[in-house]
């Protein structure tokens, strides 16, 4: 029997052994994301079905919102909420819980709604439509990767949810139509890179 030292110090991943990591997690993303695609309920006209954000960008994305509000002392050492819009399968719900995130995820298409509910757990994920939701406003992080691939929509659902957001709220808004955002006084991009943005 192998034996393991709990004490044994773990060295950190290089960059070979990170892309094995996120290889194997995006392969069994990439299992369920075709089945949740061919039994999509959501509009072809209007949205997506699932489709998944590369899992590497996903974690930078959330390691760097949840350090900027730790060191920031914005939380009163209370746990960070967080809110992905269309959450899927709930692949990145289970990463934003890894980091200690108190994670909820908003997803209206059956089937991936079923799997997010036994991934994460039924009282984590509501099955509602975007507009009918009303909680936005109390969550610390919210996250999207574009729902609707028609621009007139994608672009009212980001002014709203922009709208929503509560004050010193983190917006993370992955392949924005509208760049409105970058010029309202009521914004401030965090990342030069990352489309992070957080609500005065």
């Amino acid at each position: 029997m192998p034996y393991s030292n709990p004490n044994q110090q773990i060295s950190p991943l290089s960059d070979d052994e990170r892309d094995i990591f996120f290889g194997i997690i995006n392969r069994f993303i990439g299992y369920f994301t075709r089945d949740s695609q061919r039994q999509s309920q959501n509009d072809p006209e209007s949205e997506y079905p699932f489709v998944p954000m590369d899992t590497r960008q996903v974690y930078e994305q959330l390691k760097f919102a949840h350090g900027f509000l730790t060191d920031s002392r914005q939380t009163a050492n209370r746990p960070l909420s967080f809110l992905d819009i269309g959450c899927g399968i709930g692949n990145v719900l289970l990463i934003a819980e890894l980091m200690e995130f108190t994670v909820s995820g908003l997803e209206k298409d059956e089937y991936p709604f079923t799997i997010a509910a036994k991934l994460i757990g039924q009282e984590k994920v509501v099955q509602q439509d975007i507009w009918e939701y009303d909680r936005y406003h109390t969550f610390d992080v919210i996250y999207y990767f574009r729902p609707f691939h028609e621009g007139n929509l994608q672009r009212r659902f980001e002014r709203f949810i922009e709208d929503q957001l509560k004050p010193g709220g983190v917006l993370i808004a992955n392949r924005k139509m509208d760049h409105g955002i970058d010029s309202d006084p009521r914004f401030c991009r965090l990342h030069p890179d990352l489309p992070i943005w957080q609500k005065a």
